[in-house]
């Protein structure tokens, strides 16, 4: 099974047009999969879109009271995946993005390398902000990430997009209560970390940048300044030793 994870909050412009490309994709892509959803405090018609797909998808709604935020609800999102798998060794999750900015047509290429063996797969968007301040902020997020955290050879921390085998998400679990410290968009290279810890492979592959509108100026800079600092401080409060397995890459 692949569990699909996505975060939403107030995205009922593009979930539902979303889950519906994915539905394509895997009807040319035959795998066996179910939608796994984190509705966190929307406000606008997030539910009402949901509600509709789920009527019509292998669509499970996560709603959590109250709101617990981005990182709180990834890692909600994680442990249902891994509560409903029965086969941990075979089955992954796939976290996505509910927008377009990482098209639902990359989501074969991380099955097919969990399927190849990789225990863990990441997503690298390097082409994909509009943004010069974000682009320096993903670019330079290695360096803002030492020393608690490092993965040699990674090049983007913050896609977003990585698929784990649920084994292996099973195995960051073993001595800890939660899965992540952080809080907020950071979570994804502290997810990234961890299971990079525990993995025997790890594989990184480039995807390509989707329909995202372009953020004004002003809120693309504030947002890139407040997530330098998060990965800054991160880099100072975890202590997540470095994985003894490479980053792998298609040649």
């Amino acid at each position: 099974m692949i569990y699909i994870c996505a975060h939403v909050s107030n995205h009922a412009s593009t979930v539902g047009l979303l889950l519906w490309k994915i539905r394509r994709v895997f009807t040319t892509f035959p795998r066996e999969y179910h939608l796994l959803v984190a509705d966190d405090g929307s406000s606008d018609a997030t539910r009402e879109v949901l509600d509709l797909y789920q009527r019509v998808l292998p669509l499970s709604v996560l709603r959590p009271n109250p709101a617990p935020g981005y990182a709180a609800s990834l890692e909600l999102l994680l442990r249902e995946a891994l509560r409903r798998t029965d086969r941990p060794k075979r089955d992954c999750a796939i976290t996505v993005r509910p927008d377009f900015s990482v098209p639902a047509d990359a989501l074969p290429d991380f099955v097919r390398r969990i399927e190849s063996g990789a225990d863990l797969v990441i997503g690298e968007e390097m082409d994909g902000d509009r943004s010069l301040a974000r682009w320096l902020v993903r670019r330079g997020a290695p360096w803002l990430l030492r020393p608690g955290v490092r993965v040699p050879g990674l090049r983007d921390f913050i896609s977003g997009c990585l698929a784990v085998r649920l084994s292996t998400l099973r195995q960051c679990l073993r001595s800890r209560t939660a899965l992540l410290d952080t809080h907020g968009w950071t979570a994804n290279a502290e997810l990234i970390a961890r299971a990079a810890l525990e993995a025997r492979q790890i594989a990184a592959i480039p995807v390509p940048r989707g329909l995202r509108p372009p953020d004004s100026t002003t809120a693309a800079g504030t947002s890139a300044v407040r997530l330098a600092l998060s990965l800054y401080r991160t880099g100072r409060r975890l202590q997540i030793p470095a994985p003894a397995a490479p980053i792998e890459r298609a040649s």
